[in-house]
């Protein structure tokens, strides 16, 4: 133990830093408080209550015992909750306690009783070797005194003897296990201090970490919904430029798209800020939304296999999937090119193919595109893959592969 303490740090002090701050001293104070007023009572009883020596010698130790409870706890119990306690006053009070203890323990020798008070102190307030030495003349001092003003019998002085070294040694032991205490006190202080930072970052962090979530899954919902929305809306514009001049019924269908175009953006702005559905899908099954895609869109689609209901989150995965890569054909595909959409209900499987026959485009040169990372993205989180299969002069095909999940799920609204 004395290895762990340099000697010339306080003994209360511990690993480089201060043993306050909640340790076992700091939530328990009235405990030491109520100690040391019992072990300074029973002294006083003790001292009045000897049959030797006579009655003012026994008053006169009584006195100098007297002053010790205002003492500590002016100045005493001050300096002991001083984080460190500082030496300098620390050296102080302990003097003047010895000044009133040692007179009184040579008189009477019941006096001694306090050192277990006064033991203690000198542990939570000193250096280690001054500690020690403060111990060690609490124990021995008044024995060597006591004998030479009262010469005792031989036997008396051998007894007297015997009980100092018991209770030198026992002073000893009981320091260390009052800074053993200390030391683990502020062990499990400083876990809990870094359990609590850990805390704190680890919430943080998890704050950090939802707010990105929820805004690359507010951006994946912009661009594929309202970004989609008003690309479709420049496009039709375009289209309705060139059509006033010589196609009037073929520009006012165009103009009923755009208006059918921008309600549906406004229903989805509304659904991304309620958090609901997409509005494509409010009420009706995924073929039915998809098949409204393909009309504004005017592509084609084709359902294949046994129409079951799906958890809404594949829905919502496959109805994103199928706008982006409507999206990116009107982008890129080239003017009146043909869009064919594909929903094909497997037993082990769910695939959704949109191909065109654009201009396509060299799959292995493409290093960028939120498009395309949004749309893997979701398709990732739901279990599922997706393909890209294009070359230039032969058309693109978007294919999103999901999980079939089983029927207990399935049923899930």
């Amino acid at each position: 133990m004395s290895a762990d303490l340099p000697l010339e740090e306080p003994a209360r002090r511990v690993n480089g830093s201060t043993a306050r701050g909640a340790n076992s001293w700091d939530h328990s104070f009235r405990l030491w408080d109520t100690y040391f007023a019992v072990v300074w009572l029973a002294t006083l009883v003790f001292v009045l209550g000897t049959n030797h020596p006579g009655w003012p010698v026994r008053v006169t130790a009584a006195a100098l015992l007297l002053p010790l409870a205002p003492l500590y706890v002016g100045w005493g119990r001050v300096i002991l909750q001083g984080d460190p306690p500082d030496e300098q006053r620390s050296l102080r009070y302990l003097l003047a306690a010895l000044a009133l203890f040692l007179p009184a323990a040579i008189l009477v020798g019941e006096t001694r009783q306090m050192t277990f008070a006064l033991v203690p102190q000198c542990f939570m307030t000193l250096r280690l070797r001054w500690a020690l030495a403060a111990v060690t003349v609490i124990n021995i001092a008044p024995v060597v005194g006591w004998a030479l003003l009262w010469w005792p019998s031989d036997h008396d002085v051998f007894f007297s003897a015997v009980f100092t070294l018991v209770s030198l040694v026992f002073s000893v032991a009981v320091g260390y296990w009052v800074i053993k205490v200390i030391e683990q006190s502020q062990e499990r202080a400083e876990l809990i201090a870094e359990l609590d930072a850990s805390r704190h970052e680890l919430s943080r962090l998890s704050a950090a970490h939802g707010a990105l979530t929820e805004r690359e899954r507010m951006a994946r919902e912009i661009h594929d919904t309202l970004a989609q929305g008003f690309t479709s809306l420049l496009m039709l514009v375009q289209a309705v430029e060139a059509e006033l001049d010589d196609d009037i019924p073929q520009a006012r269908r165009h103009l009923a798209l755009m208006a059918e175009t921008a309600r549906q953006n406004l229903a989805e702005a509304r659904a991304l800020v309620a958090g609901g559905a997409p509005a494509d899908l409010e009420g009706v099954s995924l073929p039915d939304a998809l098949r409204r895609l393909a009309t504004r869109t005017e592509a084609t689609l084709t359902v294949t296999g046994p129409v079951r209901p799906l958890p809404a989150g594949q829905e919502v995965v496959l109805l994103r999937a199928c706008q982006e890569a409507l999206a990116n054909a009107r982008r890129h595909a080239g003017g009146g090119a043909r869009v064919g959409i594909e929903l094909m209900y497997e037993e082990e499987r769910l695939t959704l193919a949109v191909r065109d026959e654009g201009r396509g485009f060299d799959v292995d040169a493409v290093r960028s595109g939120y498009g395309l990372a949004g749309l893997s993205a979701r398709a990732t989180e739901a279990g599922g893959t997706v393909r890209v299969r294009s070359a230039p002069g032969e058309g693109t095909t978007v294919t999103v592969r999901l999980p079939a999940l089983p029927a207990a799920v399935r049923s899930d609204p």
